[in-house]
Parts: C-alpha cells; sequence; structure tokens
C-alpha cells in the first residue's frame, strides 16, 4: 500500500489516504482515509453551546473523577463528528445517510484521537455512488475510542485533494 500525507495548514487536522491502485484519487473498496485531531475545551464549551449538552461530565473535574474518569471528558458525539468531515472534505456534496457508533473507552481534552474510515462496499446508483464505511477511532497508537459503520450518498469517487 502507498500512503499519501496532505499536511495540516494551521489549525486543520492532517488527512492521510491509504490507496491500493495505480488509480491515486479515485475510491475503491479497501481505501482507508484517516484524520487527526486535537479536541481543545474551547471545542467542548462551543459543542456545548451548539447542542445544549451540559453534562458536567465534560466542564466538572471533580464530577468526572467521582464518576472514575481522569479528567473531562470530551463528548462522544463531538468525537464521531470527525467521520462526516473525512467524508465530506474528500467528497464535497457528500449526503451523509447513516452511522452506527460503539463507544469503548473515553476521550479527554487535549488527547490527540486518530480518525479511520475504510470504504468496504460501494455501489453505483444512477449518477451517484452508495459508500459503506468502517469508521473507528484511536488514542495512544491502538486503543479503540469508537467504531462503527457509516453509510454516504457520494457524487462521484473521484477524491478531492485535501
Amino acid at each position: 500500500m502507498m500512503l499519501k500525507k496532505w499536511h495540516a495548514l494551521n489549525s486543520i487536522p492532517a488527512f492521510t489516504f491509504l490507496y491500493s491502485s495505480s488509480a491515486v484519487n479515485v475510491l475503491e473498496k479497501g481505501c482507508i482515509l484517516r484524520l487527526a485531531r486535537t479536541f481543545l475545551e474551547s471545542d467542548v464549551v462551543d459543542y456545548s453551546k451548539l447542542t445544549l449538552d451540559t453534562n458536567p461530565l465534560h466542564f466538572d473535574p471533580k464530577c468526572a473523577k467521582d464518576a472514575g474518569f481522569t479528567d473531562r471528558l470530551v463528548p462522544g458525539m463531538l468525537v464521531a463528528s470527525v467521520f462526516p468531515r473525512v467524508i465530506a472534505s474528500y467528497f464535497p456534496g457528500a449526503v451523509y445517510v447513516s452511522q452506527n457508533l460503539h463507544f469503548k473507552i473515553p476521550v479527554y481534552i487535549k488527547e490527540e484521537i486518530n480518525a479511520e474510515i475504510q470504504a468496504i462496499v460501494i455501489r453505483e446508483m444512477k449518477n451517484k455512488y452508495i459508500a459503506k464505511f468502517t469508521t473507528k477511532c484511536f488514542k495512544g497508537g491502538d486503543n479503540l475510542v469508537i467504531d462503527g459503520e457509516a453509510t454516504a450518498i457520494l457524487p462521484s469517487l473521484t477524491m478531492e485533494p485535501v
């Protein structure tokens, strides 16, 4: 497998793309798209304002410790928001159809996570494509944080450079 990496500009997280054929920018079964991201306290505050999620586990260190965690948690759905971002970044105009998620271990503020989506099924439908992806987030190398599957309607299989 070959690796192509687009470097981050300013605070934009780095994307990587693994592919297994000579068609560098065409999605095919087995392609893996990755994104590294660190969630800051300001991200959690902004998410809370938008969603009205005021769970004290995200804001109160004592509450988090009393619940058995080592620090304040990043909301799981905020962590999972990296999946549609990866898809939309490579396929502008993509429509996110479904996502299932299994939250395995917590993500704490300032921890880097690595999101990975892998194309497992691609079907043509009229002049668009339905793609099913495995979705995973890791921290600290190979510690699985979230896993699941997502389906998206793609306008094309040609990937835009990120």
